[in-house]
C-alpha cells in the first residue's frame, strides 16, 4: 500500500502544478529525462515546463480543480496512471509513466489527448 500511496501522492502533486502553473513543482516529480509526447508533438522536460510557466493560470482564472485518477496500476517499481485533466479551455486524458528508483517514485513519461471540448462557463 505503501507505493499506491506515495504515487498517488504525486499525482495530486502533478495535479496541483497543472492548475497553479507551479514549474517548481513539476519539476521536482519529474525524471530530468521526461518525455511529452502526443501525436505530432515530442518535447523535453524544458520545453514542457517552458509552455507551462508561459500559459495561463487555471487557479487564476477562477477555474474549479477537477482532476482525477482515473486508473492506477503499479506492478514492482513501475507504475501507468491515467489521469483526467480539465485545463483552461481543453479536456485532456493524460498516460503518466513512473518509475521507482533510488527508493523515490518519479514521472518518466507523459502521453496526452484532448477528448473534447470543455462547456463554456
Amino acid at each position: 500500500m505503501r507505493d499506491f500511496d506515495a504515487v498517488s501522492a504525486i499525482l495530486n502533486q502533478y495535479f496541483t502544478g497543472l492548475h497553479y502553473a507551479d514549474t517548481k513543482r513539476l519539476r521536482s516529480i519529474c525524471a530530468p529525462q521526461l518525455t511529452l509526447r502526443s501525436p505530432g508533438v515530442s518535447k523535453t522536460l524544458e520545453e514542457w515546463l517552458s509552455l507551462v510557466g508561459a500559459r495561463p493560470v487555471p487557479a487564476k482564472l477562477g477555474h474549479t480543480f477537477q482532476y482525477k485518477i482515473l486508473s492506477l496500476d503499479i506492478v514492482g517499481e513501475q507504475a501507468m496512471a491515467k489521469l483526467e485533466c480539465p485545463l483552461l479551455d481543453y479536456h485532456y486524458i493524460d498516460f503518466i509513466g513512473l518509475l521507482k528508483e533510488n527508493a523515490q517514485w518519479k514521472i518518466v513519461s507523459k502521453m496526452y489527448c484532448n477528448v473534447l471540448p470543455l462547456p463554456q462557463e
